[in-house]
């Protein structure tokens, strides 16, 4: 029985979701209205930092489970000054999501497979439901805070019951496999971007706190 005089037995006070738990989570962009068409990087989705960094700035929603409804804020790599590995970073991660979210095994390379990891643009991300892994790291003010880094393949085994289908992932070569919360179009079909807002104002940073992902130092 615990005592009301000694506290050293009762829970942390903490809101930070445990490193490596799995869930579903749906992708939000904080849209920074910066644009790079050459880049591919179009509808004021990017933001571009003061150092010359430019990313996605991702909120993350879960979806389901005992950590519905709450909220972790992630950065997604697309450029840094001080080299590739950021933009890698993202990249590896964009893969992931869409390999999460469209059923592809990542060892699947078929013409199908292959299709399913392309995008007509940031617009096709902004509502992607997948299986992510939760992390932990720091924000600015050295606290802890969750964030995405990685995303959960098909083939994982608890990958069918978090997706909320029941269906086993489908053996590489096979084709594309919508899941819930995929776009609905077969992805060899172009699909007509989503209309992005007319005027795009710089997306406010949440405060100190909140998981808000503050971007590596290498990124600046």
């Amino acid at each position: 029985m615990s005592l009301w005089n000694d506290f050293n037995d009762a829970q942390s006070n903490t809101n930070v979701i445990p490193k490596g738990t799995l869930a579903k989570v749906r992708l939000t962009i904080r849209p920074g209205g910066f644009d790079d068409p050459a880049q591919g990087w179009t509808g004021g989705y990017a933001t571009r930092g003061s150092t010359g960094a430019v990313y996605l700035n991702g909120e993350f929603t879960v979806t389901e489970g005992q950590y519905a409804r709450r909220k972790i804020w992630s950065l997604i790599g697309l450029y840094s000054p001080k080299g590739p590995d950021w933009a890698n970073m993202g990249r590896s991660l964009v893969r992931g999501m869409l390999n999460s979210a469209r059923g592809i095994s990542d060892k699947d390379n078929s013409p199908e497979a292959q299709a399913a990891r392309r995008i007509n643009g940031f617009a096709d991300l902004d509502g992607i439901e997948f299986v992510a892994r939760i992390d932990i790291g720091t924000d600015v003010n050295g606290e802890d805070k969750n964030e995405i880094r990685a995303a959960v393949m098909p083939d994982h085994r608890d990958y069918a019951q978090i997706m909320g289908q029941g269906a086993a992932p489908m053996a590489p070569g096979t084709g594309y496999a919508p899941q819930p919360g995929a776009p609905a179009q077969h992805p060899q079909t172009p699909a007509q971007p989503q209309g992005a807002p007319a005027q795009h104002g710089q997306s406010p940073q949440p405060p100190a706190g909140t998981g808000f992902s503050a971007r590596p130092s290498w990124a600046e």
